[in-house]
């Protein structure tokens, strides 16, 4: 099929014949047959093994049907599954949807069939993968999002305890106007300037004498 790339194809039935009839019908398709088995254990090995892009499997076989078959595939090695049966039934259909499976097939298909079902099936199948994909991302989205959010919260709580322990002057703060060595609290007592500024920031005073106090100081001792 011109510009259609070769779609790589699992084939299950325990009937040689039809295997065969699959085969061919494939081939005139240009697609791929990927591989071959005869029951549902050795398509869930296959199909783990090749990774086909899509199962065309038959739903009553030996051992273990197509949709035990199925479902087993869904949880193993996750692949597009169409059932071939001779019957069609709703209680069929249910079981096979529940199974993962997303088309069906009367057996023997027509080409035009298959193929219809094939490029439906594959078109669902992306689709699926994409959808898969977005909520992957989301998921990454959100995670990242959740951290970045506690982070917020961290930086917050430690911004608001820094802001607890930082005291501030501002305002008009009254100074004696005479000796100009006392400050008048909140409260309208008077308190040294070491001591107000000490209750109002993180400071600590220590005692030490500034040039001018030093050479007046020393010209008291001269006289």
């Amino acid at each position: 099929m011109t510009g259609t790339p070769p779609v790589r194809v699992l084939i299950v039935d325990d009937n040689a014949e039809l295997r065969a009839t699959m085969r061919s019908i494939l081939n005139m398709l240009d697609h791929t047959v990927a591989g071959e088995a005869e029951d549902g254990a050795k398509a869930i090995l296959l199909t783990q093994k090749l990774k086909p892009d899509i199962i065309v499997m038959d739903i009553s076989m030996p051992g273990m049907d197509g949709i035990t078959a199925a479902r087993k595939i869904q949880a193993v090695q996750p692949t597009p599954v169409v059932l071939l049966t001779a019957m069609d039934t709703p209680d069929l259909v249910e079981q096979a949807r529940d199974a993962g499976v997303v088309a069906y097939l009367v057996k023997p298909p027509e080409a035009s069939e298959l193929q219809r079902v094939i490029t439906i099936t594959l078109a669902r199948s992306r689709e699926s993968d994409e959808l898969r994909r977005l909520n992957e991302e989301l998921q990454r989205l959100n995670t990242e999002l959740n951290r970045v959010n506690a982070e917020l919260e961290k930086r917050n709580r430690q911004l608001q305890r820094a802001l607890k322990t930082i005291k501030t002057l501002s305002g008009l703060v009254p100074i004696c106007a005479w000796c100009g060595k006392k400050i008048q609290d909140d409260d309208g007592q008077w308190t040294s300037i070491e001591t107000y500024i000490e209750k109002h920031s993180d400071a600590e005073f220590t005692h030490g004498i500034c040039p001018e106090c030093l050479a007046k100081f020393k010209r008291e001792l001269r006289e």
